[in-house]
């Protein structure tokens, strides 16, 4: 046996996912075992340190509840095996629980035949919060209420699966599942491919056909998308991920639009009919005119087209109500009404304390049951019987009596363990653990998908498996399948007239937040290197300096980023960070980040990372140990973050209107940018000093190539040609002017004649004029005086653009935008 693997022995009564009682390692884990035999506690951690490192880079997150800050999605190294023998058996029951329930969907929203039999007591339906009754005789398309479904499973100590709870609503974990695989294979690819893995993707290629097939599309091609609450859901990475993987748009409620009796996503080229709306947002919240009237995520008018029957919504609205664990008792008497056959895999023992003899008899045998909420709306933690002191007892005791309806008891039960490396005692622990599996509709019954996602207690003393308490996830193989992998289904053969070189279902949303993306990156740039040369000037206290410290603390104020109130070096540190008392850097980072966020799935792996690095780079600053020193240190490592961030959109993205959003916005924010640095220098009293253009060359990031050229002082023929008129300087005006001019004329926009005549008017400028009052100071500060209102054209045209930009594309209040298109 392993020297790794020698710390781990099953406890008495319970089961070890390596171990049998007596010590033996079971047969299906002996090749991984022999892989984990090969290595030292050091080479253990490399392993458990690349998988860590993969979900860093890869940016998978999630939120605890009632929280906005994201963690890092915890995974473990060494994944759970199952033979498939026993994946046989566990696929089996949970496609004929998913079946159930599908089933019981259709009689509670239906006929209610089970309530008027006695077979389900009306309580636990419609005292559920998550019974709908709007949605009573709203028949789904092909009568499927289910299409996704997950079991959460445990073992027993006798290695028996019992399940747990159902999910059922909008059941989360596929795709970190599917994530898990792609990290933990790559830390083990040998013993990944000896072991003859089954692979996951085909689940998700069956879960977007069926979602295809079920959609009402009157002979359309059928449009799906992925409903999300936004970034601020506890499982948002997933949303990002599926949407990706699926190849279908990610959306928001604010992204859709109801017109009788159709629902529409807003693109850029008008509105395109949805015909499948598969949702990550709870049910209540999809439609605030029928259902929780507060909602602000979800669609005013969706649930009239679902009764319509014209958009596919999986899962069914109202189908949270079979998540209810008060349902668990009464699902056998159920499954031989509904299917003619028990259960084939049993709930965990489950007592509603609704029936007063039920009641009483769990209320004797306290010390061996755990209660638990029955309806989601209810935030208490499960409580253990045995657990509670004498006062604890009797005022749990009370609760029940006066609320037994709200009240489950269920059977206590040691779960299973399985190991998980310790990087602290560089070795292996058992932890309790459970499974979440997951089933998929189809024509012929329910799909299983051949993995799972394996949850793991935080510690190796608790027996609560959550994400939420602290937990960790294992990949799981279902392996030594005689079957060979499933092939890939055959999809839709594209032809010549099909090819296509846009995306015609960008919402205008992530359209927008693609051009603010653009936007924050270059203001970020710009306000970093602004801090960075402020402070360098301050700081050195050089008098050949002192203008251009003047040039840039005046910048500053007029942009808000330096205050006037504190002393000038605590003025510099606050623009960095000023804990929400000003605007300041920090602001600009959290706004970037929060678009780029929204764009996940349009972003390479390689700019992701970019923003998932500038990101922590932020959340490490603190304003209490804030110092010069270490905030030129902050602003070197984020400018250099924000270039790799402008490198990777050049190269990496595809020029596509998408692309063509994101290099708008940004130059756009740099035309204005530049316009305003221009404007600051000629308004200036000492505009004609070598050291005022300096400082201008310094901020447009252009001195290199000034000194290159002219090798001598900074003058303003030179500058102003090189500032204004050069079109190969990437940070001069005309530049920024020309290829705006391009992309707005590709996209159509109606402010086109606005920038074209702002460049006109940058062309008809004659520097001979400039040149010929060189050696008359009066009459070339009139000259340069005069220069001003022409930036500030610019600098309008600038903002009027972004506005009209914003009106035409994103805000969808035009009636030639909101042209009706099923195409």
């Amino acid at each position: 046996m392993t020297s790794l693997l020698n710390s781990l022995r099953p406890q008495p009564g319970r089961y070890h996912e390596l171990f049998s009682a007596d010590g033996k390692l079971r047969p299906h884990w002996q090749p991984m075992a022999d892989a984990l035999g090969k290595l030292s506690p050091a080479q253990m951690q490399q392993r458990d340190d690349l998988v860590t490192r993969r979900i860093q880079e890869n940016g998978v997150t999630y939120a605890l509840y009632g929280e906005n800050q994201e963690h890092s999605w915890r995974v473990g190294a060494v994944p759970n095996l199952i033979p498939p023998e026993e994946w046989q058996i566990i696929a089996d029951g949970v496609a004929q629980r998913a079946h159930l329930l599908n089933a019981v969907a259709q009689d509670i929203y239906g006929p209610q035949h089970l309530l008027n039999e006695g077979l389900l007591p009306p309580e636990l339906v419609f005292g559920h919060p998550n019974y709908l009754t709007a949605c009573r005789d709203v028949k789904p398309p092909k009568g499927c209420y289910v299409h996704v479904y997950a079991a959460d499973l445990a073992r027993a100590g006798d290695g028996q699966w019992w399940l747990m709870a159902d999910r059922t609503q909008a059941p989360s974990g596929a795709g970190y599942a599917f994530e898990n695989r792609q990290v933990v294979a790559r830390a083990f690819p040998e013993a990944f491919r000896s072991l003859g893995v089954q692979s996951l993707s085909p689940f998700f290629d069956t879960l977007l056909a069926t979602l295809k097939r079920q959609a009402p599309c009157d002979d359309e091609s059928p449009l799906v998308v992925l409903l999300s609450p936004g970034r601020y859901s506890e499982t948002y990475f997933e949303h990002v991920y599926l949407a990706r993987h699926l190849g279908i748009p990610l959306v928001e409620g604010h992204d859709l639009s109801v017109r009788q009796p159709y629902v529409y996503l807003k693109t850029l080229t008008g509105l395109k009919r949805v015909h499948a709306i598969y949702r990550r947002l709870d049910d209540s919240y999809c439609d605030p005119l029928e259902l929780r009237n507060e909602s602000a995520l979800g669609v005013p008018g969706l649930l009239a087209v679902a009764r319509a029957g014209h958009v596919l919504i999986a899962n069914a609205l109202g189908s949270g109500v079979l998540e209810s664990q008060g349902l668990l008792g009464f699902l056998p008497a159920i499954s031989e009404r509904l299917l003619g056959a028990p259960l084939s895999l049993p709930s965990v023992a489950t007592w509603w304390c609704g029936e007063p003899a039920v009641m009483e008899e769990a209320l004797e045998r306290i010390d061996e049951l755990v209660f638990k909420p029955v309806f989601s709306s209810q935030r208490f933690d499960p409580v253990f019987g045995r657990d509670l002191s004498p006062a604890a007892r009797k005022d749990l005791c009370e609760r029940i009596r006066q609320r037994p309806y709200v009240y489950l008891a269920q059977e206590r039960m040691q779960l299973a363990q399985a190991p998980m490396w310790h990087r602290d005692s560089q070795r292996f622990n058992n932890h309790a653990c459970g499974m979440r599996v997951y089933a998929v509709a189809t024509e012929s019954g329910y799909v299983v998908m051949p993995g799972a996602l394996t949850r793991v207690a935080a510690n190796s003393h608790d027996d609560m498996v959550s994400m939420q308490r602290g937990g960790t996830s294992k990949d799981t193989w279902v392996c030594f399948s005689a079957k060979p992998r499933q092939h890939l289904p055959q999809g839709k053969r594209i032809h010549i007239r099909d090819l296509r070189r846009i995306d015609p279902y960008l919402p205008s949303r992530i359209a927008e937040n693609l051009f603010w993306l653009g936007r924050y990156a270059e203001r970020a740039d710009h306000h970093a290197r602004l801090i960075r040369s402020t402070l360098i000037r301050h700081m050195e206290a050089d008098p050949s300096q002192g203008l251009g410290l003047m040039l840039a603390l005046h910048y500053g104020q007029s942009l808000e980023l330096f205050s006037t109130e504190d002393e000038l070096t605590q003025q510099l540190l606050s623009s960095v960070h000023s804990n929400g008392s000003h605007p300041d850097l920090l602001s600009t980072l959290r706004a970037l980040v929060l678009a780029s966020s929204q764009v996940h799935r349009y972003l390479s792996q390689e700019n992701w990372q970019a923003i998932v690095e500038l990101e922590a780079e932020a959340r490490q600053l603190s304003p209490d140990v804030l110092d010069p020193a270490s905030a030129l240190n902050f602003i070197d490592r984020l400018m250099t973050t924000l270039s790799a961030l402008s490198g990777f959109a050049f190269d990496d993205m595809t020029q596509d209107v998408s692309w063509r959003f994101l290099m708008l916005g940004r130059r756009l924010e740099r035309l204005q940018g530049q316009a305003q640095l221009i404007m600051t220098v000629l308004d200036s009293p000492a505009n004609e000093a070598s050291e005022s253009l300096d400082w201008l060359l310094e901020m447009a990031n252009s001195r290199i190539t000034y000194r290159l050229r002219y090798l001598t002082q900074a003058q303003w023929l030179p500058v102003l040609d090189l500032l204004l008129l050069d079109p190969s300087n990437p940070h001069g005006l005309g530049h920024q002017i020309t290829h705006l001019l391009s992309m707005m004329r590709d996209l159509g926009s109606r402010d086109l004649p606005l920038m074209q005549s702002a460049h006109d008017d940058l062309l008809s400028l004659d520097l001979s004029v400039i040149e010929g009052e060189l050696g008359f100071p009066d009459r070339l500060q009139r000259c340069l005086k005069r220069l001003s209102p022409l930036i500030a054209d610019i600098q309008g045209a600038a903002l009027g653009a972004g506005n009209g930009i914003a009106l035409q594309f994103f805000a969808h209040v035009d009636d030639d935008s909101q042209q009706m298109s099923s195409s």
